[in-house]
């Protein structure tokens, strides 16, 4: 079923790494701004730990490049720079720390004031630092529609409580907004054990039709 955002003005997606909101989003932020609406997207992580050993990539080089690579996608679909934040919390320990975790996003909602649509991870992701972020998300108080994604496993969920939202451009537009990252694929090539998306992980990541839950409360 065809997700209806007409009556969205305002929204905020949560993106737990750099490369998330395009991922989980792209397809919704371009439905909402092509409407008109305003979007803003925050970034939990500094995305730093994907190429932990790498010594050319330092993490204050890595976080900064990762931002640049978000903020180049995110352009691409009419989200401007003053609309990103980035909180740069610790990439790979958003459960450990999920105390400031809670209150660093939360205090970041609050200065968005009032939104009509929130959107962020499946608390059922299978990356930790998603599901960090989902139960922070839980626990705001917040009056309007709710909607979550799936990044971890990539696969395509079941249409079952799923809408959908499509990608103009089809799964080439989705393709080249993921290789904005370049950092993530493969580019890096002093860290072997270094975190890259697979060829089958970007095939499923850049199907067009991009599938939302909508929570309740």
């Amino acid at each position: 079923m065809k997700l209806r955002i007409t009556d969205v003005r305002r929204a905020v997606v949560v993106a737990p790494h750099p490369d998330d909101e395009v991922i989980g989003a792209a397809a919704l932020i371009a439905a909402l701004r092509r409407q008109g609406s305003a979007v803003a997207v925050i970034v939990v992580s500094d995305g730093a730990a994907s190429h932990p050993n790498s010594v050319a990539w330092p993490p204050a080089r890595l976080t900064a490049t990762r931002e640049r690579e978000s903020l180049h996608a995110l352009c691409r679909l009419s989200v401007r720079r003053e609309a990103v934040t980035f909180l740069r919390l610790p990439d790979g320990q958003l459960s450990a720390g999920a105390d400031r975790c809670r209150a660093a996003l939360h205090r970041a909602l609050r200065r968005h004031g009032k939104v009509d649509l929130l959107v962020g991870p499946a608390n059922a992701d299978a990356h930790p630092d998603h599901r960090a972020v989902a139960r922070a998300l839980r626990y705001f108080r917040f009056g309007g529609r709710r909607l979550t994604y799936q990044v971890w496993p990539p696969q395509r969920r079941s249409a079952l409580r799923c809408r959908t939202v499509s990608l103009p451009g089809g799964a080439a537009a989705k393709r080249s907004l993921i290789r904005s990252h370049r950092s993530q694929l493969g580019a890096i090539r002093d860290d072997p054990h270094g975190f890259s998306i697979a060829r089958h992980e970007l095939a499923v990541f850049a199907h067009p039709v991009e599938r939302f839950v909508e929570e309740r409360g």
